[in-house]
């Protein structure tokens, strides 16, 4: 019995050492990282958010975490977003401001910095950025191409859950759909009665809109059961508790006032995000935040050290919720110059707080033209039937036509109450020195950013992706003198 207890208390005091080593060891390890995100999705337009697209799987992982109703993207086009997302530095400085585009050689992306602290980093799915050496991830079309209602839909992803959880290997997994992009065709449109729809007030409501828009809602549906699939996949693997998931639906839709555009619904973004024991489940936060955001913040909730050339800041602590605000302002840059029926030069600048947007229209003398206002539109020709209205004398298709093709040097716009941008606010004697703010704002903005306005909008065919290919095609096929 005398020599019992020292034994005992012995084994007892070594257990208990194991077990908090072992704590400690979890509560160190480093997480898996997921970010899922939609392409040409307005957020409004999700049930999750209010909107008409039943969004099943995202509902479910906005009562499993936070969600964010102020997160916004630097640019409303697919590439720039990308490349805004994935290096954390904004648009004009890393080089990636027009579509179709590439960043300046030698910058480096949150797939060199997660690889040295450790991790596997795999992007899914639709790509839009360049060169590929700043961007050295392990490349997958799992999450583009593959119908989520069918067994084992992700097998690259799949794969890549199952060899990191056996080699104890933290993953960060980029999943980017290729919805609900148009042409508008997946998902069930019959679900959607194109009479039955509620269509946005700058809208002109014509029988081609009605329709384009039920085939659309289905694809958000159909991006909500990818998202559903692979939330499925990591439960499969019983990956579920460390690993930390962010859900976006990216820039608005192909639809005019969205997408292409400095107005809310083209920056607006939803975003849930959801980390068991370490977010709290069903929160919300209307804290100011950007896609610029997201590489610092993984890089935090890996441990890994922030670049000092990132623009972006980490929102960990709100996802951890010991913060409640993130950023006073957002930044917003905006070229048609390279884009699908794009007028030559019509670039925008926008600086917004949580209340007010301020908008610069550079180009105010130009028509403004995309690949919505041409004949067959963007793989969805609904914009015909507008200009159709316009003509026969319809009040308000006139209106809207005229104003997404002709835009004043300003405009301010209340976007709490006036989401849509509906009524331009710049003459406001009451909001002079919200404007004034914001457009000072925008100007220092700018200026850290080497952007120089008209002559930036001058050279922006210059970042095109195949600008030197071409360019050296050209010189090689000139004759000799």
């Amino acid at each position: 019995m005398h020599r019992f207890f020292p034994d005992a208390l012995r084994s007892i005091v070594c257990l208990t050492i194991a077990l908090s080593a072992t704590a400690q060891s979890q509560e160190q390890k480093q997480p898996n990282l997921v970010f899922i995100i939609a392409d040409d999705c307005t957020y409004l337009d999700m049930e999750v958010y209010g909107g008409q697209a039943k969004t099943p799987h995202l509902n479910r992982l906005a009562k499993e975490g936070m969600q964010f109703s102020r997160c916004f993207q630097a640019a409303p086009m697919c590439s720039p977003t990308r490349h805004n997302l994935y290096t954390g530095i904004y648009p004009v400085k890393s080089g990636a401001w027009p579509n179709h585009t590439c960043v300046y050689p030698g910058t480096k992306s949150i797939a060199h910095y997660l690889r040295n602290a450790g991790y596997r980093v795999a992007l899914s799915g639709k790509t839009h950025i360049a060169p590929k050496e700043s961007f050295p991830f392990e490349y997958s079309n799992d999450f583009r191409q593959a119908d989520p209602n069918k067994n084992n839909p992700y097998p690259a992803i799949d794969a890549l859950f199952s060899e990191s959880k056996k080699a104890d290997t933290p993953f960060c997994l980029f999943a980017c759909s290729n919805e609900p992009h148009s042409p508008y065709n997946k998902g069930d449109a019959g679900a959607y009665p194109p009479k039955s729809l509620v269509l946005p007030p700058s809208w002109v409501d014509t029988p081609q809109t009605r329709q384009h828009y039920s085939n659309y809602l289905a694809e958000i549906t159909y991006y909500d059961a990818q998202c559903g699939a692979l939330l499925e996949l990591l439960d499969r693997h019983g990956l579920r508790e460390n690993t930390l998931v962010i859900a976006v639906s990216e820039q608005g839709s192909g639809f005019p006032f969205a997408k292409w555009t400095c107005y809310e619904l083209g920056l607006a973004s939803g975003m849930i995000a959801r980390w068991p024991g370490k977010i709290q489940a069903s929160s919300t936060s209307d804290a100011l935040v950007e896609y610029c955001d997201v590489a610092p913040t993984f890089l935090q909730a890996a441990g890994a050290p922030l670049p000092p050339a990132m623009d972006g800041r980490s929102f960990l602590p709100v996802l951890l919720g010991h913060a409640r605000e993130h950023k006073a302002v957002t930044f917003a840059i905006h070229t048609t110059r390279g884009i699908i029926n794009g007028s030559e030069t019509f670039g925008v600048r926008s600086c917004a707080n949580k209340r007010y947007r301020y908008i610069r229209n550079l180009h105010p003398e130009i028509t403004f033209t995309n690949a919505v206002t041409r004949q067959g539109g963007d793989k969805a020709n609904f914009w015909s039937s507008w200009i159709e209205r316009a003509q026969a004398g319809d009040a308000h298709a006139k209106a809207m036509t005229k104003r997404y093709q002709s835009r004043p040097a300003e405009e301010l716009y209340d976007v709490v109450a006036d989401p849509h941008c509906l009524t331009n606010l710049i003459d406001d004697p009451d909001l002079q020195a919200t404007k004034v703010e914001l457009s000072a704002q925008l100007d220092a903005w700018m200026l850290s950013q080497g952007d120089q306005g008209h002559e930036t909008e001058a050279m922006a065919h210059t970042r095109k992706a195949n600008f030197n290919k071409k360019a050296n095609r050209k010189a090689r096929a000139k004759p000799k003198a």
